[in-house]
């Protein structure tokens, strides 16, 4: 890092870029006023001039890029790393002839270069320090006419990057460029090893990693991450050690801790063959060793917890805990303890993985239990690097700010984090007049370190890009936000009002039931007052203020106008307010239609929600949450194409919401089979390329192509794969599994595996509450008859054993093996006897299911009870006896199942009995006495009501039967 920015100013080409008065090369036309003092236009029209008129293009290029690509380093320093700026950079860049009347006009200038960054209606912050030097970098990186190559790729993907950064909210058309050159490089990097002396493979992947997570791609993420891992032969697992958390704690418990370990890079480059030159630039052996420069680091100084985890010594530790099948063998002898330094890209990995886990997965305890290890991985094995220990840092406040035990050094250290990021990045003044420069002051929670005891810019820079370091003003925001959830109002504020962050200040109101407050500080921001136009700064004393006297807008707007008019609009409650957020910001801010959206869908106007839905998904598809919206929408007005279409793309965004999935099938179902969604690309031919995990055909289909082109199921046959994703996400929803067994046995044929799978879930989800009532009745009969109609029948054990005591003629033993149950035919044994059979009380269907099984199984006693116990159940329905014509169908049921019980009795009472007690006896030799027995008492008890009935008089015949035999 140059120690000024002036030694880069000095080439005649950067010199006629930046300064009109400079005419060497003949751009005295081309001036800041010609452009109406647009400073980026003027510097993309002279350096297209320069571009073109001068002989050595390449060589230019080269220079503009250094000066872009120094530029932006400068701008990084002064706003996220520090140490601070030791010049005025203005100076050097503006043109003189602003600098010869007031500092008003350098000061306009950037206020319009602030303004000027605004993309798809979001702003930056509006007090951005230093912001010609991203400008400069930005246009020329940007510049259509510099050759697209490597290095000019990877450094405008950093800039557009860190433009995404630092606006208020994503904008899709930034997005769209970044991911074009994300693409691009991704390609170059992992095809051309020459490159890497430029940004080696783990770099890119956890460059692409921290993109990913900001803009919410969090699989990719984790993909890279791991990607980078192996890289890097970084091997590292989060499992339990023994040991303790508290001081007063007598029993070790297993404790979470992610150990880690890094390789040494010469070994591993000579094991591979790799070179190491790109790692000698950024972490050769100089960088790799403990620093003693690092942030400071708090104590917790709690009564109870521990500073850290007390671990058991290796040697004393439980063998269980010690041999873990999944480590890798570098890990399994680490003190968890006392764990080695890590390099500094092995260092982000671990921080990024906690990153990814917290976008991923709901801020629960457990989440943040299992993210806080990695946190802790690295700051307390040291650091070799800076910047990478001040985001260790602030990762774990951000964790810890949850726990009741944490929260006060979760606080106290980001407040330390900050008061540092703010000191060292703040600039040095200098006037034109006075060459000496005085820094500006800033109170700090910590005493401020001494120049030893910090770091050199470059040692900050180094990683910048591959880890996610918030600007200083991002940072006091998030501190601000977290004195609010702890109820700091007057704290919050003081920092919300000292950043000017207006649109913060009324949400901080507002969050405290004081709309009227926050309503008049946003009208403020967006209307001049009738009475005085000259404020723009918030006053204690005008609390009796009407919020009316702010009506006549300010020309210009603010440049964060379209967002705090949808605040207002959200105060408010007023449509006006969302539909001007449109209007002025070219109809590309998405969020005032999906405000629009959400105020119409919960006013029951869903052909108006609709429409402002698909206007907000036209400037941002990438939205998940409104796709899913839109999809609700749908199915409400009985779209059913539009709801494939909407709920597909949702899938196709984040593959992992359950809810999703299960509306794309009943979308699905819904949809007419000769009816296709709208976009044939959202969903038909890509469900089985996503996804391809996922097997598209049901059992007995071995691939699409078996499908007619007009098959009647496509649609079931999508929605049975939709709600298997659905179930594989949300295994606790009952529902979800509901709607697959319901969807199941509508294809043809049946996937009978999954239909069982699906019932099994179902007995685990609800069998303790609901009882029988969770069984499908008609599916487990349809299961039980394919197997019988479908499967021949085996030896049982007792047929088995009997063959095997036959003697042969030659004198040998004839062995004949039953054969195991196994697949399909073992899956409904199963399901009957071990699930379904334990939850019967009161279905006589489900024991009938159960003596089908049982008589295939070729077990005649089982059989028999199971029609005994069928009969008991009828007889116990209350009422039928009474010969109402309300109790006629249980009287049937009562008569049926009575003769069911008849047959049984004389077809299996003389069987032999297969197995256990009285086995090798008849099953029931006294059949006749108890036949006559269960007749007689059958028709004794509706002798009074039925009598003459046809179902009475088929029972006394097989009672004279009975008796005469």
């Amino acid at each position: 890092m140059a120690a000024d920015l002036s030694q880069n100013l000095t080439d005649v080409h950067v010199r006629s870029l930046l300064d009109q008065a400079y005419d060497e090369l003949g751009l005295e036309a081309l001036t800041l006023q010609s452009c109406d003092g647009d400073w980026p236009q003027f510097l993309a029209q002279r350096l297209q001039h320069l571009l073109e008129k001068q002989p050595q293009a390449a060589s230019i290029d080269h220079e503009f890029l250094s000066l872009a690509t120094f530029a932006f380093s400068c701008f990084l320093q002064a706003n996220v790393s520090g140490p601070p700026l030791s010049y005025n950079s203005a100076d050097g860049i503006l043109p003189s002839s602003l600098f010869e009347g007031t500092n008003t006009t350098v000061e306009r200038l950037q206020r319009r270069l602030i303004s000027g960054l605004s993309i798809d209606g979001e702003a930056v912050y509006r007090l951005i320090p230093h912001v010609e030097l991203f400008c400069l970098a930005k246009c020329i990186l940007n510049h259509p006419s510099m050759t697209q190559d490597l290095p000019l790729r990877l450094a405008r993907l950093r800039a557009n990057f860190w433009h995404q950064r630092l606006l208020t909210d994503i904008s899709s058309s930034l997005q769209d460029t970044i991911y074009d050159d994300l693409q691009l490089i991704g390609d170059s990097v992992l095809s051309s090893p020459p490159f890497n002396s430029i940004i080696t493979p783990a770099q890119f992947f956890l460059e692409r990693a921290t993109i990913h997570i900001y803009h919410g791609f969090d699989q990719r993420a984790r993909a890279d991450i791991e990607q980078a891992a192996r890289e890097r032969s970084f091997h590292f697992a989060l499992t339990g050690r023994l040991g303790k958390r508290t001081k007063y704690q007598e029993k070790e418990l297993s404790q979470l801790v992610v150990l880690a370990t890094s390789v040494d890079e010469d070994d591993e480059a000579a094991r591979s063959g790799k070179s190491t030159n790109a790692d000698t630039i950024e972490t050769g052996p100089s960088s790799y060793r403990r620093t003693e420069a690092i942030p400071r680091k708090l104590n917790l100084n709690d009564d109870t917890l521990l500073e850290s985890i007390a671990f058991t010594q290796p040697a004393a530790s439980v063998p269980d805990f010690q041999q873990d099948d999944h480590l890798h063998p570098s890990l399994e002898t680490l003190d968890p303890g006392n764990q080695p330094l890590l390099q500094p890209l092995d260092a982000i990995i671990l921080l990024a993985t906690a990153s990814s886990i917290t976008n991923t997965s709901p801020t629960d305890g457990l989440t943040r239990e299992e993210t806080l290890p990695y946190a802790e991985r690295v700051i307390s094995g040291g650091s070799s690097n800076w910047q990478v220990y001040t985001q260790a840092l602030i990762v774990r406040s951000r964790i810890e700010g949850y726990r009741s035990r944490t929260i006060e050094r979760s606080v106290l250290q980001l407040q330390a984090v900050v008061d540092q990021v703010v000191a060292e990045t703040s600039s040095y003044k200098a006037s034109k007049d006075d060459a000496a420069s005085a820094m500006t002051t800033s109170t700090t929670f910590l005493p401020q370190p001494k120049s030893t005891e910090s770091a050199s810019a470059s040692e900050r820079l180094r990683y910048i890009h591959q880890l996610a370091s918030s600007p200083r003003w991002k940072l006091e925001a998030e501190l601000a936000d977290r004195w609010v959830s702890l109820g700091g109002l007057r704290t919050a504020l003081e920092i919300y009002e000292r950043l000017q962050m207006w649109a913060e200040v009324a949400l901080c109101w507002a969050a405290n039931d004081r709309e009227d407050k926050a309503r008049k500080i946003i009208r403020r921001q967006l209307y001049n007052s009738v009475i005085t136009t000259s404020t723009n700064k918030l006053l204690e004393d005008d609390e009796d203020n009407d919020v009316g006297d702010y009506r006549i807008e300010r020309d210009p707007l603010p440049a964060d106008a379209p967002r705090l008019f949808c605040i207002l609009g959200d105060l408010e409650k007023s449509t006006a307010a969302y539909e001007r957020a449109w209007e002025i910001s070219n109809q590309r801010y998405a969020r005032a239609q999906r405000s629009l959206g959400k105020f119409y869908s919960a006013n029951k106007d869903l052909d108006k929600a609709g429409t402002a839905y698909a206007r907000s998904l036209k400037v941002n598809p990438q939205n998940h949450a409104i796709w899913f919206a839109l999809g609700c929408i749908r199915l409400q007005q009985e779209d059913w194409a539009g709801a494939v279409d909407a709920f597909g793309r949702a899938v196709q965004i984040e593959d992992t919401d359950a809810e999703s999935w299960s509306n794309l099938a009943v979308a699905l179902l819904k949809l007419p089979p000769h009816i296709l969604p709208g976009d044939p690309d959202t969903f038909g031919t890509k469900l089985d390329r996503t996804h391809s995990n996922v097997e598209l055909m049901p059992e007995g289909c071995s691939n699409g192509s078996n499908v007619p082109a007009t098959d009647p199921q496509k649609h079931v046959r999508e929605a049975f794969v939709a709600l298997k994703r659905a179930a594989a996400l949300k295994r606790e929803s009952f529902r979800i599994w509901q709607n697959l067994l319901s969807v199941s046995i509508k294809l043809s044929p049946p996937p009978y595996t999954e239909i069982m799978i699906a019932q099994n879930r179902l007995i685990e989800l609800l069998g303790n509450n609901e009882g029988e009532r969770c069984v499908d009745v008609e599916i487990v009969e349809a299961l039980v008859a394919h197997l019988v109609t479908a499967y021949p029948r085996a030896p049982t054990d007792a047929e088995t054993t009997e063959i095997n005591d036959r003697q042969p003629e030659d004198g040998g033993t004839l062995q004949v093996s039953a054969p195991k149950r196994v697949g399909f035919e073992r899956m409904v044994i199963d399901l009957v006897q071990k699930r379904v059979t334990p939850l019967i009380t009161s279905s006589r269907r489900l024991w009938l299911v159960t003596a089908k099984l049982s008589l295939y199984l070729q077990r005649p006693s089982a059989t028999l009870s199971a029609y005994e116990k069928a009969w008991r159940v009828t007889l116990n329905q209350p009422g039928w006896e009474s010969g109402t014509g309300e109790a006629k169908d249980a009287w049937r049921e009562v008569a049926d199942s009575t003769i069911d019980l008849l047959d049984g009795y004389e077809s299996l009472g003389e069987r032999i009995r297969e197995a256990g007690m009285g086995a090798g006896e008849l099953v029931a030799k006294d059949w006749r006495f108890k036949s006559r027995s269960a007749v007689r008492s059958v028709l004794a008890r509706a002798k009074e009501g039925w009598e003459g009935d046809d179902g009475y008089e088929t029972l006394g015949e097989r009672l004279q039967e009975l008796k005469s035999a």
